[in-house]
């Protein structure tokens, strides 16, 4: 028998579940799924392509790479860092917000986490994606914080960018994540809710890590 869940992660951007999904990922032997860096992948490509996401679809390949990188492959090029741009960030909810697009890459993601064994973190993962996932966080923390630990994210990369701003971009994407037509973002029923605000890295993820085992023990 496949002794194996499927946990989604979700929250608001920079919220740390990137980071926190591929530690708890790698803690499990599971499979991370980046959604938000597969719809970066399509803006990009429409972005780059200057044609209608319709016409994009059909042409769109995405992988990932199974090493430490975690890196994401467009049509066989690494666009790791690409899909970070400021354009890219700036046009990712509204080409997201397409009902085409959400749908092409939603059965994407659900054939890969047919078999189980998938931490995969979005938006709307424990609402739409896997609602029937076994254990399904929601991540929050206030604009203020997600916005200081971008800033460090960005000074990584040698990006020169102020941390108002940031928080400005924050809000906005906020509200534009949550007021869309076509899976808002949201809490779903029965998910865990993790306010992150006061905790480190290690304490989110040993606290996701105790339930995942405590599910597996059937607790």
């Amino acid at each position: 028998m496949n002794n194996k869940i499927n946990i989604a992660i979700d929250g608001p951007a920079a919220a740390g579940k990137s980071t926190i999904s591929k530690r708890v990922a790698e803690r499990l032997g599971y499979v991370y799924i980046d959604t938000g860096a597969m719809y970066r992948a399509v803006t990009l490509h429409v972005l780059n392509s200057g044609r209608e996401v319709m016409e994009n679809l059909n042409d769109v390949d995405i992988r990932f790479s199974n090493d430490a990188h975690r890196s994401i492959y467009l049509n066989g090029a690494d666009i790791s860092s690409e899909i970070r741009s400021p354009e890219v960030t700036e046009n990712v909810s509204a080409i997201s917000s397409i009902q085409s697009v959400r749908e092409y890459l939603v059965q994407m993601q659900r054939v890969i986490a047919a078999d189980k064994g998938v931490v995969m973190d979005g938006r709307d993962i424990g609402t739409t994606v896997l609602p029937d996932a076994e254990l399904k966080i929601y991540m929050k923390a206030s604009p203020e914080i997600r916005a200081k630990r971008r800033l460090e994210e960005e000074q990584e990369r040698g990006v020169d960018v102020d941390l108002s701003t940031l928080i400005q971009q924050i809000i906005r994407r906020d509200d534009l994540d949550m007021t869309r037509e076509i899976s808002p973002l949201r809490k779903a029923d029965d998910a865990i809710l993790l306010d992150t605000s006061h905790m480190n890295i290690e304490e989110v993820e040993n606290n996701i890590i105790r339930m995942a085992e405590e599910l597996l023990r059937g607790e």
